[in-house]
């Protein structure tokens, strides 16, 4: 995974043989937790999904030390393996090997992929509105939720008001051509 300081990416993996990594809500607050106890300090999380079997993260890097980061993204990630594990008395690796990291090199496509990442939960069948799914950060932007895990100025400079951002992802979903999604 190749990562810079102070530009932005689009970190994703999905679980092996699309087994299911997040069985309960618990599971899916306890990963978040995990990532923000990990990885805060070192990105800023602009966006995120959380989906069954694979997940979404649109970060900004903000530290220089690019092999700690490295080495935190796969701890925080062995460490959630561990724990699920236990729980639900499985063995071995729950995630693919590798962790992707895109770089997103402007800013509509900064938009565009915050969208797309909000979208798939509509895309999987799993909500019929973005508001409904509680796994991502859709309802903080859009100002149903207040969370704190997301760093909304870089995407808020983009937008007039809520209902303009709302509208937005809207519209998105009927841009953004099926073949780019990964489910």
């Amino acid at each position: 995974m190749k990562l810079e300081a102070d530009k932005y990416y689009h970190l994703y993996n999905r679980s092996n043989g699309k087994e299911l990594i997040f069985k309960n809500n618990d599971n899916y607050i306890y990963f978040l937790k995990k990532f923000r106890h990990r990885l805060e300090g070192q990105l800023q999380t602009i966006a995120y999904c959380l989906m069954p079997t694979h997940f979404h993260f649109l970060v900004r890097v903000d530290t220089q030390n690019i092999t700690s980061l490295k080495k935190d993204i796969g701890i925080f990630l062995s460490s959630y393996t561990k724990a699920f594990n236990n729980v639900f008395n499985r063995h071995g690796s729950l995630f693919q090997q590798h962790t992707k990291a895109k770089y997103v090199d402007d800013k509509n496509y900064l938009l565009s992929l915050m969208t797309y990442i909000h979208q798939n939960p509509i895309r999987s069948n799993l909500a019929t509105d973005l508001k409904e799914w509680p796994f991502s950060s859709y309802q903080d932007y859009a100002g149903y939720r207040n969370g704190t895990l997301i760093n909304k100025k870089h995407i808020d400079k983009h937008f007039s008001s809520r209902q303009e951002f709302i509208h937005f992802s809207e519209q998105s979903i009927l841009s953004i051509k099926e073949k780019y999604w990964i489910g």
